[in-house]
């Protein structure tokens, strides 16, 4: 099976590294990736293969129109490599940190193709509080 799955309670040590949880780390095959925040409150990390796809669609909306300039640099300003260490761990940036409001305990969740990082509460407010009927009509339409 392929693919980020579950989600994973983790800590955030002092110096701003998460672990990644086993089947991440397994799932990239000590791959890079790439931490940004390209939609608010979350982090996400991108695998190096599935970027270079993300980094195609940057390109070709950047040539699209000139006002797609701005927000092309807007998006890569907080654009970071991330390679996992010995340990599993990636750094997060201080201002990604802050970004996201991550401080002690993240959430990691898997996204099919990506990474997300969300600080507990925000997770709370925006994800486990989402509309169970929106979640009942899109779970008939995946499942069946």
């Amino acid at each position: 099976m392929s693919g980020f799955l579950g989600r994973y309670e983790h800590q955030l040590d002092e110096k701003g590294r998460v672990s990644l949880p086993s089947a991440f780390r397994k799932e990239a095959d000590g791959a890079a990736f790439v931490l940004l925040q390209w939609e608010r409150p979350y982090l996400t990390l991108f695998p190096a293969e599935v970027w270079a796809k993300v980094q195609e669609e940057l390109l070709k909306f950047r040539r699209s129109k000139r006002s797609a300039w701005n927000h092309v640099r807007e998006i890569l300003s907080n654009a970071t490599e991330a390679m996992p260490d010995k340990q599993g761990r990636i750094l997060v940036p201080a201002a990604l940190k802050d970004a996201a409001g991550l401080d002690g305990q993240v959430i990691l969740n898997g996204n099919i193709d990506r990474i997300e990082i969300w600080s507990p509460e925000r997770w709370e407010s925006d994800v486990a509080t989402a509309s169970s009927e929106e979640l009942e009509d899109f779970g008939h339409r995946i499942f069946g």
